[in-house]
């Protein structure tokens, strides 16, 4: 519920602190008083995209506090804690225009978006007027206010649900054709070179390992003489471990004479051998390496070449081949296995596609059944508003599959017996409109929760009775919640709870408007200038006092 509006500095309002009440609040004031901007300025902070121009001129911004009351379990907490903002009993919205276009917004005195305000909106305000178009009279919106009728929210999640599967099925069949149709395209590029790979089976590394042998095999020739030479050096009849040897035993021969001067260069001598004897052992292994067939180099040299070839045929490095060979595989099989994968994805479609259509054709019985019900209400709502005679038809329609189901949803009248009906906003008349809005609301709002609507001169057009008779499904909307009220009837703003006189009025050359509360007194003087105009009678006074006696 709207408990509060404050506004400062916008439009010709200088500063106005409105306090709203449960029930039927009114609003009146002669044409051009201002009536419409407590609703810009309502809409303003309530993140409306409306007029650019509000703020007041002279003034450097304008500002608009907005104070709710919520319920525990109103459906604006969802919102709060959506947008990670601390939800409270008491929701205060505040939004600051500056002369220069830039807007700040604030929620429980945290900084908000737009989008945060709007959302908000959704489920704390809703506005109506003769000419709404936001809701109502927009034929794409239908389906959607008669689901809520209905109370359809779980079959319009099945249907959901079923065509996200459904949807996502012909996705996987389309996508797996398309892998299919790419791979038959290929399919004697893949046989060759598998079968090439797989002749060729190159590892990881081999390429350094080829190369390495081969240049080793490539200088064996040239190096292999030096090579023998120094194992002769080594190991001759006059090498050096020879010599080393002889040495060796002169100075044991000796050593028990010297004492313990020998001992050094005879443990010298021992270490030096063993590490000739090493290197004479490493020798020999470098000549058995370089030790090879003729013909070997030849098998090595093409073993490298064409594993080198392959590399550069399929421009990958020669240590990826095996990968790229494992790929090249798996292409193969999903090529193999592919008619089979497509007959299951297939399988897939149909079974998504049956539950889909089980979903929708449920949910289009339920909306028949809702329409029909939503045509009772109406018709039961249109007859205290002295349109008994005309007829209110819910129609469902069939058209193209979606995630909301196959129905199309259009509110049509016919105005009088035996006259063609038509679309909603296209066969009634002004007067006429006003009524089937206000009926229309009465019927999708019986369960609405904490929600403020508010009817901009809904009831233009029409006077005496059936004026009366809007007044009244206005009150009784009312009841256990909050309207608020642009009205230029007084039959209809007699029955408000509550009454709000909007005054425009100059003062130092300023244009001001102003919003009083009236009191019962001054209640009867406006009622009798909505009925009278300008110059209040005594007869209008009465004709007033009448009418909020009534």
């Amino acid at each position: 519920m709207l408990r509060g509006l404050d506004i400062r500095d916008l439009l010709i309002i200088d500063r106005l602190e409105l306090e709203f009440q449960p029930g039927l609040n009114v609003l009146t004031g002669e044409t051009g008083a201002g009536k419409s901007i407590l609703l810009d300025s309502l809409g303003f902070v309530l993140g409306w995209r409306g007029r650019a121009d509000l703020v007041r001129a002279g003034a450097e911004q304008g500002e608009v506090t907005a104070v709710f009351d919520l319920s525990a379990g109103h459906p604006a907490r969802a919102v709060l804690d959506e947008a990670g903002i601390p939800a409270e009993d008491e929701l205060v919205l505040r939004r600051v225009n500056r002369a220069d276009g830039r807007k700040t917004a604030w929620v429980n005195d945290r900084r908000a978006s737009g989008e945060v305000l709007r959302a908000l909106s959704d489920t704390l305000v809703e506005l109506h007027g003769q000419q709404d178009d936001r809701g109502l009279l927009n034929p794409r919106v239908h389906r959607q206010l008669l689901d809520e009728f209905g109370g359809l929210g779980p079959q319009l999640d099945a249907t959901r649900s079923a065509w996200r599967d459904l949807s996502g099925a012909a996705k996987a069949l389309d996508q797996a054709r398309s892998d299919l149709a790419a791979a038959q395209a290929e399919e004697e590029f893949l046989r060759h070179a598998v079968a090439e790979l797989d002749a060729l089976a190159p590892e990881p590394g081999e390429d350094a390992e080829l190369d390495s042998r081969r240049r080793l095999m490539q200088a064996a020739e040239r190096i292999g003489e030096d090579i023998t030479k120094a194992h002769q050096a080594l190991t001759s009849g006059e090498g050096a471990e020879a010599r080393m040897g002889d040495a060796l035993r002169w100075l044991e021969g000796v050593a028990d004479q010297a004492g313990e001067a020998l001992d050094p260069p005879i443990s010298a001598l021992g270490r030096a051998l063993a590490e000739l004897g090493d290197a004479v052992q490493g020798v020999e292994a470098a000549l058995d390496t370089l030790t090879f067939n003729p013909h070997e180099l030849e098998t090595v040299e093409e073993r490298l070449f064409a594993i080198r070839a392959m590399a550069r045929k399929h421009q990958v490095s020669p240590d990826d081949l095996g990968a790229f060979a494992v790929d090249l595989r798996a292409r193969l099989d999903a090529l193999d296995a592919g008619a089979d994968a497509i007959a299951g994805l297939e399988q897939d479609l149909a079974t998504a596609q049956t539950r889909y259509d089980s979903a929708a054709a449920s949910l289009t019985q339920a909306r028949v059944k809702g329409a029909k019900a939503l045509d009772r209400a109406m018709s039961g709502e249109l007859a205290p508003l002295k349109m008994e005679r005309a007829v209110f038809t819910t129609q469902v329609t069939l058209m193209d599959a979606g995630p909301e189901g196959r129905d199309q949803v259009t509110f049509t009248v016919a105005t009088n017996p035996g006259a063609p009906s038509g679309p909603l906003n296209k066969i009634a008349s002004g007067g006429e409109l006003s009524r089937f809005l206000l009926a229309l609301k009465v019927c999708l709002t019986r369960e609405a929760d904490g929600l403020t609507m508010i009817f901009d001169e809904i009831d233009r057009g029409v006077g005496g009775a059936t004026a009366d008779a809007v007044g009244r499904r206005l009150a009784s909307l009312s009841q256990g919640g909050q309207v608020l009220v642009v009205t230029h009837s007084p039959q209809v703003a007699a029955l408000g709870d509550h009454h709000w006189q909007v005054r425009k009025s100059v003062s130092q050359g300023m244009t001001l408007t102003t919003v009083n509360p009236l009191d019962d007194l001054a209640r009867v003087d406006e009622v009798a200038r909505m009925i009278s105009g300008d110059t209040i009678t005594d007869a209008g006074r009465a004709a007033a006092r009448e009418l909020l006696g009534g």
